[in-house]
């Protein structure tokens, strides 16, 4: 940052950061937002004939910013009080899973708010008990910890794919309520969210996923089985919704046909189960600068710097 000009008054100069900053903090939730499928105007249309009442822009930019301010309120009273958050995040592929968490973090510190997705376990992790591999990314005080999936991968694609013996799914099933509950009875606020779409939306967002150069990568072979396999994978869901629905830890379905509502209203939902109260801060001044007469800055080498190609 440059020295003030003398004739520069100091509100003035304030004022002209501060747009700065807002203009860069709207740079960055366009930027997030720019989901335009790169796809060819044909499939375009039909992309967005499929979705003729989606939110407008101006409902959603001015509610994701308010419910991000109120985030970061939560996350202080976390913080101030050492309060545990644990969220798990589970549905379907391409249900939008990843975009509700990547704005629920936004704007949060990621030394307290921090995504959890673990790869398929190891040979070692295998032979271990099940929730075992889990335990260690549960939050500690003053944490709020995001599972983008979770030890719900065995009532889900593990036992569809027959990565998971019935013998195993039975007993994850005899377990998990007991597990969740002593996670609740420790202190843990636990949030459990199933993202649902309809058979024809997934199909959909994998047609935009296969065309799109951006988001290729998103699509796995496991995905693919995912179509295949819908109504298997529906069963599933049907019979971990009655088996692991608890009173201590219930199951929360957000409707995802239209992802800009399906991310504020998974927030506000969170916002509203968690007891948070605005904390009080002190009043933060910014110390003067310290001047040493005598230092002089010295040149560094042009091979450092990174060449200005913009």
């Amino acid at each position: 940052m440059t020295d003030a000009p003398d004739d520069t008054p100091l509100d003035d100069m304030h004022k002209d950061w501060l747009e700065a900053e807002l203009e860069e903090t709207l740079d960055e939730t366009f930027e997030m937002e720019f989901s335009e499928p790169m796809l060819s105007q044909e499939i375009r249309k039909i992309y967005r004939k499929a979705h003729p009442e989606s939110l407008d822009r101006r409902t959603y930019f001015t509610n994701l910013l308010r419910l991000q301010a109120e985030m970061i309120k939560m996350q202080d009273w976390v913080e101030a009080t050492g309060a545990r958050i644990c969220i798990l995040f589970e549905g379907r592929d391409s249900a939008g899973k990843g975009g509700v968490i990547k704005r629920i973090t936004q704007r949060l510190n990621p030394r307290v708010a921090r995504v959890v997705a673990l790869p398929a376990p190891n040979r070692r992790e295998q032979s271990q008990w099940y929730f075992q591999r889990y335990v260690p990314h549960l939050p500690a005080g003053g944490e709020i910890v995001l599972f983008d999936r979770s030890w719900y991968n065995r009532a889900g694609v593990e036992r569809v794919m027959g990565f998971a013996s019935e013998d195993q799914v039975e007993m994850f099933f005899r377990d998990v309520p007991e597990f969740e509950r002593m996670l609740v009875r420790n202190g843990i606020i636990l949030l459990k969210y199933w993202f649902s779409i309809t058979d024809a939306e997934q199909q959909l967002r994998f047609q935009v996923r296969i065309h799109d150069p951006m988001k290729q990568w998103k699509l796995s072979p496991m995905d693919l089985q995912s179509r295949v396999r819908w109504e298997q994978y529906t069963k599933a869901k049907e019979d971990m919704f009655a088996r692991t629905n608890i009173p201590e830890a219930p199951w929360y379905i957000v409707e995802g046909n239209d992802k800009k509502r399906e991310r504020l209203n998974c927030m506000e939902h969170i916002l509203s189960r968690i007891p948070y109260e605005p904390v009080e801060h002190e009043k933060v001044e910014l110390p003067e600068r310290k001047y040493n007469p005598d230092y002089e800055r010295k040149v560094l080498p042009d091979d450092l710097y990174v060449p200005k190609i913009y």
